[in-house]
């Protein structure tokens, strides 16, 4: 059996008769840039999330620089994050012209610690950057009261945790923005590029709106700004996806507890860590190996029998080469809990169009590998 990663084209075939009648639309008005369906989605979004403003922009590092730059930070200023993410939520920072400033993760979660966080602090620093890695929210609660203690603001980088939330708050709750990425491999994903910020700060609203569109927010007149607009037609397709994003979210939970249920009591895995209380959504089910050598040998395995498993991100942001290439950086204490998650992750195929079957065959083949390990 040959197991894919991603669903893209089962997800199309179900929702196809939604998503061509946008795509229809937006090609009928003639408008398709900053257009209707556009304004359209934007509402849709903040809906979604509770606030009062959205804002689609070209993709998700997008999304964050903006935000950073709306909020005036910048040059001399510091951001504190983690590492073992996507490359992109440091690049955002170094774009903007700040320092990223490395501080390590939860072990079990691998979200960023909090407690590591307040050591970090400078009198340079302007700004948290939580990210919700593989679809579970940060401790938002505990870092909400370090932002408000310190002065801090608060940016959500939520390319991974649409539809997550913790235990009292919702993601954008307590924050001053959250920022979206619509990639397609997202859980909510577009065929191609994108991203958002959402926000209850008008005056973010307003900058970023004029920062995404050449710092024009009226025609002809333009300050300083960029190109990063969310075009229509791809705003059709995530305004026809948003709508069975929470059913969607719940296939992969459903799909979650099978791989707990089948994978439970593997001798040399770990498997993923859901926050009691929280709704973890699973844009990623990872699991670790107990020993880093063993992490590459489980992955050609399981691509031997068919199973595209992928590693999400076996390579932590101060590891790359030729880090931190000439930009302002540094690492605030000892990090081992980042290194270890990027040097033993192994994600497996998780995505709601995933059939039981399919499901089973991938236990199976992962215990497998732990009988042979042993």
């Amino acid at each position: 059996m040959n197991v894919e990663f991603y669903g893209h084209v089962r997800q199309y075939h179900n929702l196809k008769a939604e998503i061509d009648a946008n795509l229809h639309a937006v090609l009928e008005s003639g408008q398709y840039v900053m257009g209707p369906m556009l304004k359209r989605f934007e509402g849709e979004l903040a809906a979604y999330h509770g606030t009062k403003y959205a804002v689609g922009v070209g993709n998700g590092t997008d999304a964050i620089w903006l935000a950073l730059m709306a909020l005036g930070i910048g040059p001399g200023d510091e951001c504190i994050t983690t590492t073992n993410t996507f490359f992109a939520t440091a690049e955002a920072i170094w774009i903007a012209g700040a320092t990223a400033v490395f501080v390590d993760s939860d072990p079990r979660t691998h979200c960023i610690d909090p407690a590591k966080i307040e050591a970090a602090i400078t009198p340079k620093t302007k700004a948290l950057i939580p990210v919700h890695l593989y679809g579970q929210c940060a401790d938002m609660r505990a870092i909400r009261h370090l932002a408000d203690r310190h002065k801090l603001v608060v940016i959500e980088d939520n390319a991974q945790g649409i539809g997550a939330r913790g235990d009292t708050f919702r993601i954008g709750e307590l924050s001053d923005a959250t920022t979206i990425s619509f990639i397609i491999q997202k859980n909510l994903g577009t065929f191609g590029d994108g991203g958002a910020v959402v926000t209850n700060n008008a005056q973010l609203d307003a900058q970023v709106r004029k920062l995404r569109n050449h710092g024009s927010d009226k025609r002809s007149c333009h300050s300083y700004g960029f190109n990063s607009r969310l075009d229509d037609l791809h705003a059709g397709i995530l305004s026809a996806k948003l709508k069975h994003i929470d059913a969607g979210n719940d296939q992969r939970r459903t799909w979650a507890a099978r791989y707990d249920a089948g994978l439970r009591g593997v001798q040399h895995l770990t498997l993923p860590h859901a926050r009691p209380g929280y709704r973890h959504i699973y844009h990623l089910y990872v699991i670790e190996t107990h020993q880093p050598a063993q992490r590459d040998v489980l992955l050609q395995f399981l691509q031997d029998q068919g199973i595209d498993a992928k590693c999400h991100y076996p390579i932590a942001i101060h590891q790359q080469a030729g880090y931190p290439w000439g930009k302002a950086a540094r690492i605030a204490g000892p990090i081992p809990n980042s290194e270890r998650n990027a040097a033993t992750c192994v994600s497996l195929p998780m995505f709601p169009e995933l059939t039981a079957a399919e499901v089973d065959y991938v236990i199976a083949k992962v215990r497998e590998w732990d009988q042979q390990a042993g």
